[in-house]
């Protein structure tokens, strides 16, 4: 037996975080701003924007960071296996831009870390097995319950953003409808 580098897009994807993690630990948080969204972004500051991006890829702490890549690592391959590797690439991109916007214009607080991508996982992986005309009961009971745990964790004072876990999970639903992103 020999092993596979099966999914580029994900294995990249949690080495670039874990990268970025011990970065951030050995400098004592000094690239953190270039991992993070700001409450306000500044349209005029091509930095500013590209956080949007590239806050996915930092993580408050190694619980958070572990907590992450296990379930990317558990779900993306399947994901990455069924629509591809570019596919899964611009899912990752606009879940991260939309969980950054929504963060920015809604709330006066920042925004780190790849939960977004992991609840647009969670949620697309319920379509993995979808025929045509038909919406899989998996789906429904995952989304019944990420949506009420999401709510219900909403309602606790905490450094978690549940926004950015719905507005990932409603990414993934709309990409399983869509049978990916650029599919109809």
């Amino acid at each position: 037996m020999k092993i596979k580098f099966n999914s580029p897009v994900i294995l990249y994807f949690a080495l670039i975080c874990t990268a970025v993690f011990f970065l951030n630990a050995f400098t004592a948080g000094a690239f953190i701003p270039l991992f993070s969204v700001a409450p306000q972004i500044n349209f005029g500051n091509l930095l500013s924007i590209l956080t949007l991006i590239t806050h996915v890829f930092g993580h408050a702490s190694l619980e958070h960071l572990l907590g992450n890549m296990t379930f990317i690592l558990l779900l993306g391959p399947i994901i990455e296996e069924k629509y591809g590797s570019a596919e899964v690439l611009v899912m990752i991109l606009i879940t991260a831009i939309v969980t950054g916007l929504v963060n920015a214009f809604l709330f006066n607080t920042g925004l780190m870390g790849a939960s977004g991508v992991v609840f647009m996982l969670i949620l697309l992986v319920s379509f993995t097995n979808v025929r045509g005309g038909e919406i899989p009961i998996t789906f429904i009971l995952v989304a019944l319950l990420f949506i009420g745990k999401e709510l219900l964790s909403g309602l606790e004072a905490n450094n978690i953003s549940e926004t950015a876990h719905i507005i990932g999970g409603v990414c993934g639903s709309i990409f399983g409808f869509r049978g990916g992103t650029v599919r109809m």
